[in-house]
């Protein structure tokens, strides 16, 4: 349980949560273990509404197509994948493949059981997805800056290489 434990208070979708609540949002995840080249998650999952927190190892966030393959951002230890559809967004918004790319663990809590803490935990749930919603407005940020600088690339090389 100390990896569950370990896990969640290093991330910052707890960083408003007490010691308790920690122990009670531990109880709501499973560790998942994978090997390298396994799918983690893929459109048209059996549970696409599952929240995703990396343990260990590292991921690749694959877009993939019948023409190409692309790599398009490899998720470290703490990083969250299935934010868009915990938070309440359709299944058919799935568009990347999450692959282990070594020996990887990580927790996985469906969304079902985070909401059963609805009325017994009410500001815990509240914080956990503000958590989420700065965790997103992160990677938001992070995907605007690099929009900008290709845009600038391109705009100042005229796309030369």
């Amino acid at each position: 349980m100390s990896l569950v434990i370990d896990t969640l208070r290093a991330s910052p979708v707890t960083e408003e949560l007490s010691d308790a609540e920690v122990e009670i949002l531990s109880e709501l995840f499973e560790v998942q273990e994978f090997k390298a080249g396994d799918v983690i998650v893929k459109p048209n999952d059996e549970q696409p509404d599952n929240l995703y927190m990396l343990a260990s190892g590292d991921i690749e966030v694959r877009i993939e197509s019948a023409a190409e393959k692309a790599v398009i951002h490899v998720l470290k230890p703490g990083d969250l994948a299935g934010m868009i559809t915990f938070a309440g967004g359709a299944a058919s918004q799935i568009s990347a493949t999450l692959y282990a790319v070594g020996p990887t663990k990580v927790l996985s809590m469906q969304r079902l059981r985070f909401e059963s803490l609805l009325n017994s935990h009410p500001r815990l749930v509240y914080h956990v997805m503000r958590g989420i919603i700065r965790n997103m407005h992160g990677i938001v940020r992070r995907v605007n800056s690099e929009s900008a600088e290709l845009s600038n690339y391109i705009y100042k090389t005229g796309g030369r290489y």
